[in-house]
């Protein structure tokens, strides 16, 4: 009996392709996303943002963005074009509102919820978690281009609140760069493709070491086929920033 075991044993540890990464190695490689990317301290960024719509002309927005990333408060306040400009998202205590100052109020939004209209949202300007709201599972080595891959598959923890409950990953080998994700309806229909072709490494002062940053993000709707949306990060400031910035009252105070 013990013989048997063995021999199933080894079968199972034979089985495994080389390169294969444990569940836990899969976890690990997705919290290095998390780390890489965040900068404990402030984050301030300035965004170009392209929207790519079927049958309609192209819409260009600009876009300055705010980030605490040790409270996981948020601020995306738009700049052009000029009727846009004023209008704002402020994440604050888990909860995400919308100001448009043309009627002076406040909306709630939803983690699902555009940005701007456009196919981004609200985990594309804000900080990395991915560790914290989904489980990993490695599914294959790939090649995307010329490039080498490792494909992970996520799933989202029962108590996260995301945009969607699947989602898979293709990381670069050697670099560990995000490639590309997809993202996944409970039903398992695919609802958005996003692409990171360049990044770039911004030197935190309260990290002490350097963030890497997706300078463009090339978003694709897979359900309306056609539109998409791509955002570029301009310029990344992370020198502390004022408290009043993460309040209703800042934002307000913008479109005035």
């Amino acid at each position: 009996m013990r013989t048997q075991i063995a021999v199933a044993l080894l079968a199972c540890a034979v089985a495994l392709p080389a390169g294969a990464l444990t569940d836990a190695e899969a976890q690990a490689l997705l919290k290095l996303q998390d780390d890489r990317q965040n900068s404990v301290g402030d984050y301030q960024a300035l965004a170009f943002i392209e929207r790519k719509e079927k049958d309609k002309n192209d819409q260009v927005y600009e876009a300055v963005v705010y980030r605490r990333d040790v409270t996981e408060k948020l601020v995306i306040l738009f700049l052009r074009p000029k009727e846009e400009a004023g209008k704002g998202y402020l994440r604050v205590d888990k909860n995400m509102f919308f100001y448009d100052p043309t009627v002076g109020k406040w909306e709630r939004r939803t983690e699902r919820d555009k940005i701007g209209g456009t196919d981004s949202r609200r985990q594309d300007f804000d900080r990395s978690r991915l560790a914290q709201d989904f489980v990993a599972k490695w599914v294959g080595e790939e090649k995307l281009g010329k490039l080498v891959a490792d494909h992970l598959e996520l799933k989202a923890k029962p108590d996260a609140d995301v945009a969607f409950p699947l989602m898979h990953l293709w990381i670069e080998k050697g670099t560990n760069n995000l490639l590309k994700r997809q993202e996944f309806a409970l039903s398992g229909r695919l609802m958005r493709t996003q692409f990171f072709p360049k990044w770039m490494k911004v030197m935190s002062p309260v990290k002490k070491a350097e963030v890497w940053v997706p300078k463009e993000q090339r978003i694709f709707d897979e359900v309306e086929k056609g539109n998409q949306t791509t955002v570029v990060i301009r310029s990344v400031d992370l020198a502390p920033l004022d408290d009043s910035y993460f309040t209703k009252a800042w934002l307000e105070s913008k479109s005035r």
